[in-house]
């Protein structure tokens, strides 16, 4: 049997780790890509995987990419600059074009199946159950530069004929994300034994998945063919973020005196939306 190869950038970021992790799981050949050699040569997986450096702010477009990562059966692309500042207008000033035309000099030069991640955030200040249907209408500059992300390389598809599929990615958490995240203060503040945790008011409704269960659903929707376009990554049951955080104690066995509305809502997100999982399911139970 011949092995696929399969393209994972972004392979040290937060949720890069665990799709390269949950590929090699399932014996996959693996060609991982981040901007820094270092970094990556500390993870458990590096001796098994190929390994590629490239920095996205160095990309020369008079490169053939797809040759250069040695002609990948299929992309997973989760590379994205400065994150997690949402409102930066660096990412669609200088992010939406450059990726975009990383990913067209793939596809050009010979790759025909492409993942690659967006977010919820597409789906602008909506409130309730979002569908894959529904349509996107961003309200900050990285919902805005995926949106736009997505738009172009669906109408790049229509001219070239690749699979694609495009993840909307829900709430992630989970070892390894960013120290300024919700779960990842709260891991500081039980590590430095602290009495009380400052939070928000916590009634915000969400959708979360461990880190770990939404690598195996991207690389469950990367490996296929049969459903494309949009999918939701997502548990697609509604949770309020105080009730989160009181799972996430008792599952520790651990206890903190949560101090609610210290911190007011962000609002470049609505209060209540969850994603519908129904194509993801779909997906999952082939």
């Amino acid at each position: 049997m011949i092995m696929r190869k399969i393209l994972v950038t972004g392979a040290t970021g937060f949720i890069g780790q665990y799709v390269i992790a949950e590929l090699l799981h399932r014996g996959e050949r693996v060609v991982a890509s981040s901007a820094g050699r270092e970094k990556a040569s500390r993870f458990s997986w590096f001796n098994a995987v190929e390994y590629i450096e490239l920095d996205f702010l160095m990309l020369d477009m008079g490169k053939d990419y797809y040759n250069f990562f040695g002609k990948p059966d299929i992309v997973i692309h989760l590379a994205w600059e400065q994150l997690p500042n949402y409102k930066s207008l660096f990412l669609y000033e200088s992010n939406l074009p450059r990726h975009y035309a990383f990913l067209k000099n793939l596809i050009q030069n010979g790759c025909r199946d492409l993942t690659v991640a967006g977010t919820c955030f597409e789906y602008g200040m909506r409130e309730g159950e979002l569908t894959e249907t529904d349509p996107s209408e961003p309200a900050n500059p990285y919902a805005l530069a995926k949106d736009c992300l997505n738009k172009f390389l669906e109408e790049l598809r229509k001219k070239e004929g690749f699979f694609f599929k495009w993840i909307r990615l829900f709430y992630l958490y989970g070892r390894g994300q960013h120290p300024g995240s919700l779960f990842s203060q709260l891991e500081m503040a039980l590590a430095n034994d602290e009495t009380v945790f400052n939070m928000s008011g916590g009634q915000q409704v969400r959708d979360f998945l461990p880190v770990e269960l939404a690598a195996k659903y991207i690389v469950s929707i990367a490996l296929q063919k049969e459903v494309t376009g949009t999918v939701n990554c997502c548990s697609g049951r509604p949770v309020t973020v105080e009730e989160m955080v009181k799972t996430y104690l008792e599952k520790k066995a651990k206890t903190i005196q949560l101090n609610l509305g210290y911190y007011g809502y962000p609002d470049y997100e609505p209060m209540k939306f969850w994603g519908n999982a129904k194509k993801l399911q779909s997906i999952l139970n082939e």
